[in-house]
């Protein structure tokens, strides 16, 4: 009786250890090892908020076209620009000064600038109107197993999953490295897949760099899912085991 106690611990000890290899980041990482990358931009989508700026030669000459921007707003954060943004319609529609409802249904924020520089020069409103826009409510919802779960707001043109979950101060001791969830929705089509990041082949997916509103799930791995469990944690099965151990001793005397 008292070897198969022990046996049954050794096992227990033995089924909770984690390995290396699911722990550890890109793990065959020299394989992509000057492999260049391959940029997107994303598509402006209902709910986004754009800063969209125009300038002339003659600076007079654009103000019609921009909306208020007092310097005092533009030294504050990012929260008040954007009440001063376009904000986008579900029928990814903006209202632009004098020129009007524009769409932007499949256009990215360069595509939607040069559209603006055309309107203006084919109406001729404008003739060396200079335009940009930017994307200024970007952000991404990390949850699950990471050190500080949450929305994080990002002003970069592309930030990639890994540089995501730095936002998130990373994954944490019990996060499942070769299963995190990802969910995107883009021109109202929901994709959602699963990562490894223990090997680099998430890389050369289309999840490698971050679209506005990814929201990324890390799950537990299995020794936490055990801890959330009836029996508990590997102190609790000794615990236990111990407690019948003294119990058949008792017994059998």
């Amino acid at each position: 009786m008292k070897l198969k106690i022990k046996g049954l611990l050794l096992f227990v000890l033995i089924s909770s250890c984690t390995s290396k290899k699911d722990i550890l980041y890109m793990q065959d990482a020299e394989s992509l090892n000057g492999k260049k990358l391959s940029y997107s931009n994303s598509t402006i989508q209902p709910n986004d908020i754009l800063k969209i700026t125009v300038e002339s030669a003659v600076p007079e000459a654009a103000l019609l076209y921009n909306k208020n921007f007092s310097q005092a707003v533009q030294n504050q954060n990012i929260q008040l620009l954007q009440l001063d943004g376009y904000l986008v319609s579900i029928k990814s529609t903006i209202i632009f000064p004098v020129l009007g409802e524009i769409s932007t249904a499949n256009k990215s924020t360069e595509q939607l600038a040069i559209d603006i520089k055309n309107l203006l020069k084919s109406g001729d409103q404008l003739n060396d109107a200079s335009v940009n826009v930017r994307l200024i409510n970007a952000k991404v919802t990390i949850l699950g197993e990471v050190n500080q779960p949450g929305t994080y707001n990002f002003t970069e043109q592309n930030i990639t999953v890994l540089q995501a979950l730095g936002y998130a101060n990373d994954l944490t001791i019990n996060g499942k490295r070769d299963d995190v969830l990802i969910t995107r929705e883009v021109d109202g089509v929901r994709k959602i897949t699963h990562i490894d990041l223990t090997s680099v082949e998430f890389m050369n997916s289309e999840f490698y760099f971050i679209k506005p509103n990814d929201v990324i799930v890390v799950n537990p791995n299995n020794p936490q899912v055990k801890r959330a469990g009836f029996i508990g944690d590997v102190g609790t099965v000794l615990t236990i085991a111990s407690l019948v151990l003294s119990i058949t001793i008792l017994l059998s005397r």
